[in-house]
């Protein structure tokens, strides 16, 4: 056997001829590839879990069985439960992704990503695909939890598909937004303080109807607002599409999204 190389042909060996083709991996292979490592990465962070997880599970059986707030006629549950789903959303695609990416800039992960074959708008949609990944595994444990305190859901499922959907990719922009423009200990606090503003004031606990009649107006515009109300709308009165509150969350997911993909900067 014989072996060698030959300008313009490659490696040959045993009369076969090898030519290298350096090259990046196919985009969709390298999104899945790093959507899976940021799902590993949100699971093993037990911070993460706490606000993700433990937060939601709690204020859900907390206040379905102890009777604190007015949520008005019916069971606390069935108020309460599209509530905590929504407020499950926000702390998964805002709050802990916002942390999480503002220290990952900081400590210059994303400053070696940047010199990957990786674009930014992938790198975004590989975060919000593993935001989706986690919201499905809340949604699962809150919803068993629910049933549990004697939940009655109704309405369509795909309807409160496209709310989480839309939902995920407002709070997903927006806290990609405050990861990639501000520093990390003040996205460490700014997302934790909206956090707790909009658990009291977006209608996840308390009622909006409980708010002066000007606050309803701007609270009722917030996105954590559209969408507990459409989820409410839809799981507690089974009511149909909720195109205002559909159309207030497209509108938070294209400003989010759009100012992140130019805002963001990756050091």
């Amino acid at each position: 056997m014989s072996t060698g190389t030959s300008p313009g042909t490659g490696l040959r060996a045993g009369g076969a001829t090898y030519a290298p083709a350096p090259g990046a991996a196919p985009l969709a292979r390298m999104i899945a590839a790093q959507t899976a490592f940021e799902t590993k990465l949100l699971l093993r962070n037990g911070e993460q879990l706490l606000l993700t997880v433990i937060i939601p599970s709690l204020l859900l059986v907390l206040f379905s069985t102890v009777d604190v707030v007015d949520t008005g006629a019916g069971k606390a549950v069935d108020f309460l439960a599209p509530g905590v789903l929504a407020l499950a959303v926000m702390s998964t695609a805002f709050t802990g992704q916002a942390i999480a990416t503002g220290f990952e800039r900081r400590y210059g992960v994303l400053k070696r990503l940047a010199a990957s074959p990786l674009p930014r708008w992938a790198l975004m949609t590989a975060k919000t695909l593993s935001v989706l990944v986690t919201e499905v595994l809340q949604v699962v444990l809150l919803t068993v939890i629910a049933f549990a305190l004697g939940w009655s859901p109704h309405g369509n499922p795909l309807v409160v598909l496209l709310l989480l959907v839309l939902g995920t990719a407002a709070f997903s922009g927006l806290g990609l937004l405050m990861a990639g423009t501000l520093k990390a200990e003040a996205t460490l606090a700014a997302a934790n303080l909206v956090f707790l503003l909009l658990l009291v004031g977006g209608g996840v606990i308390v009622p909006l109807d409980r708010f002066p009649d000007g606050a309803q107006t701007v609270l009722g515009l917030l996105p954590i607002s559209a969408l507990s109300d459409g989820l409410r709308d839809v799981l507690q009165h089974g009511a149909g599409t909720p195109w205002g509150d559909l159309g207030i969350l497209a509108v938070w997911a294209a400003a989010g999204l759009g100012a992140a993909g130019t805002f963001f900067r990756w050091e």
